[in-house]
């Protein structure tokens, strides 16, 4: 894991396309702006997992999705 430090107002670049800035820091709490393309999700972590998780199950007791598909004969 990379760790950095940065300021209100500074930001972090990774790759070409997504920029994080910090925004403000309260207490314990950090707020992020994320700048990125709109084809890249973004999610909270526990979210993310959540998401997952559902589709995981959403896809559990279909051995073969293919066998569920009309035969062209």
């Amino acid at each position: 894991m990379l760790v950095l430090t940065r300021k209100t107002g500074e930001s972090i670049q990774i790759g070409d396309d997504i920029e994080l800035t910090v925004i403000s820091v309260k207490g314990d709490q950090v707020k992020l702006g994320i700048n990125a393309p709109k084809n890249v999700d973004i999610h909270r972590k526990e979210v993310y997992l959540s998401i997952q998780e559902e589709n995981t199950e959403a896809s559990k007791g279909i051995d073969n999705l293919f066998n569920l598909l009309p035969k062209n004969e």
